[in-house]
């Protein structure tokens, strides 16, 4: 029989994981599906790890339970998830149930009817939304898409039905920068999105602050793209031939008599140019900081306990 995985990472989700498991079950056992849940514990400081023990226990062989030692990240649980999971379709689902269970049946059905390798999901609208992070998400999509050689669907969400292959083939990106939206793209294969209106969290509070998703963004960014480099080149040159065009029309009118004692213009002009430079070191900064953690080659993640 067909086996799906289904990957669950989460961090403080006592509320929700029950009301997420019975939701998520009603709809397998409507497709009559075999099915594993991986639900990886990324550090909760709340009683996520008791619960999943406790539906472990209670569902002996459907779940397995991976404990981190500490809190990893989003993405060092959906490696986890994705390296322990031993179905022939693998899915990866939020446990707030902003992941509708029941569009599962639609994916496979789409997936058989137009031979898709993945289907993923997309959100169309983000009602109940900060405005400011609705705007900023949007922005973020149109600056990657305009300088990675990868697009990336506005509005895509990390719930995606794949095959095996398309599993097997994200694993074998070892890099230690993880960014899952870009590397489901990156690596190919037919793959088409279900549209969905945004769904609210059923319980609890999302850890994601703003700060938290403007930093994965500019992961993202400098993940799949070399723009910011590009763009502080382009800048440092557009700025000296300013400043060297000044230079000379300076040097012209002192040879003409002009006498100059614009101290505060030509200082502010060394604070700006100062500002460029520690802008353009500290792009480059990012990307030494990124090589860095590639170098020295430490484990995504470390599993504290596993409840097979």
């Amino acid at each position: 029989m067909t086996l799906l995985s289904i990957v669950v990472p989460c961090y403080n989700e006592e509320e929700t994981l029950h009301l997420y498991y019975d939701a998520t079950v009603k709809v397998l056992n409507e497709m009559n599906m075999d099915h594993e849940f991986i639900f990886v514990n990324d550090g909760s400081r709340d009683r996520t790890l008791e619960i999943m023990k406790e539906l472990h226990d209670a569902h002996p062989g459907e779940i397995k339970v991976i404990n981190f030692s500490r809190n990893f990240g989003k993405e060092a649980g959906f490696l986890a998830g994705l390296e322990h999971a031993k179905g022939d379709y693998i899915t990866v689902m939020d446990a707030d149930l902003q992941d509708p269970p029941e569009y599962l049946p639609k994916m496979f059905e789409t997936m058989e009817k137009n031979g898709d390798d993945i289907v993923g999901s997309r959100r169309v609208t983000r009602k109940g939304e900060p405005k400011i992070r609705s705007f900023c998400a949007r922005t973020f999509y149109k600056l990657i898409n305009r300088f990675s050689e990868v697009e990336i669907v506005d509005g895509a969400r990390d719930f995606r039905l794949m095959k095996r292959q398309v599993v097997d083939a994200i694993l074998s990106l070892r890099e230690y920068n993880r960014f899952s939206k870009g590397m489901f793209v990156w690596v190919g294969f037919k793959a088409e999105y279900l549209e969905y209106e945004n769904v609210e969290r059923v319980a609890g509070e999302t850890s994601w602050s703003f700060w938290k998703l403007f930093r994965y963004a500019l992961d993202g960014i400098i993940e799949y793209t070399n723009a910011p480099l590009r763009a502080s080149v382009w800048v440092g040159g557009f700025l000296t031939a300013i400043m060297l065009i000044e230079l000379i029309v300076l040097l012209i009118m002192s040879l003409t008599g002009h006498v100059f004692s614009n101290t505060a213009i030509i200082l502010s002009f060394i604070l700006f140019l100062a500002g460029v430079i520690l802008l353009a070191l500290g792009i480059i900064g990012e990307y030494l900081a990124k090589t860095y953690d590639e170098v020295r080659k430490r484990p995504h993640y470390i599993i504290k306990d596993y409840y097979d």
